[in-house]
């Protein structure tokens, strides 16, 4: 079941911050490569029922940390090898009220070199555009350029503090969640969800919004405001 396709830039400011405030940078300097491999194929949709869309997730993937044991594989070299970002966008995912999210809901063409071009800096992976407009984006949004430009304008709007120069003894997903709060102005702190993996390495943040692209609270906030947290600054 399709969401309305309705992402305003006025409704992206109000949602996600002032426009007097700076977004983040997903680097200080992106190098796109000159040869990119893309999608052969279009993606297809999988055969389970899909409930109601109902919220919207801004996925935000901690780089450093993901890019810690890739450093040499091929399939991740755009994003670990020729760049060194901070946050990059896993994806802007569609949640239900309830139970599993709608996944996989139509056909998605593959992404085209223009597009992939486009949001590089965003998203380094062609594979991860496509993957991501095929499992979230057809389930509220027509086409991938539809899908991505949403993505962009949502991500643009958010200002993402440099948590490589978070301090703190000890740090904690409440330090992770402040941190954003001071930044975004009307970004409440249970409209975060800090995710970390097994061994308390912080590996996402996701921030949470109604259909319209309002701030609400996460359905699964992740880490509570006072669980330790590791942050892998790279190296």
């Amino acid at each position: 079941m399709r969401a309305p396709e309705r992402l305003l830039l006025a409704l992206c400011l109000a949602a996600c911050g002032s426009a007097e405030e700076a977004p983040g940078d997903a680097a200080a300097e992106c190098n796109i490569p000159s040869r990119i491999e893309l999608p052969a194929a279009a993606s297809l949709p999988d055969d389970k029922p899909d409930a109601p869309a109902a919220a919207y997730v801004l996925a935000m993937s901690w780089s450093p940390e993901f890019c810690r044991f890739r450093k040499d594989a091929r399939a991740h070299e755009g994003q670990c090898a020729d760049n060194d970002f901070d946050f990059i966008l896993h994806g802007l995912w569609v949640d239900s009220a309830a139970g599993p999210s709608p996944r996989a809901c139509a056909v998605a063409p593959p992404v085209g070199e223009a597009l992939v071009r486009q949001h590089y800096c965003m998203m380094p992976s062609a594979q991860l555009m496509q993957h991501q407009w095929a499992a979230h984006g057809t389930c509220a949004f027509s086409s991938a350029e539809a899908y991505l430009g949403a993505s962009k304008s949502l991500w643009d709007g958010v200002k993402r503090p440099d948590l490589r120069a978070l301090r703190g003894e000890p740090l904690t997903a409440g330090s992770v969640r402040a941190a954003f709060v001071q930044g975004n102005i009307g970004l409440p702190p249970e409209a975060i969800a800090v995710t970390l993996n097994n061994r308390g390495w912080l590996t996402e943040v996701r921030l949470c919004m109604d259909l319209d692209y309002n701030y609400a609270a996460c359905r699964n906030p992740g880490a509570a405001d006072g669980a330790a947290v590791l942050i892998w600054r790279g190296g």
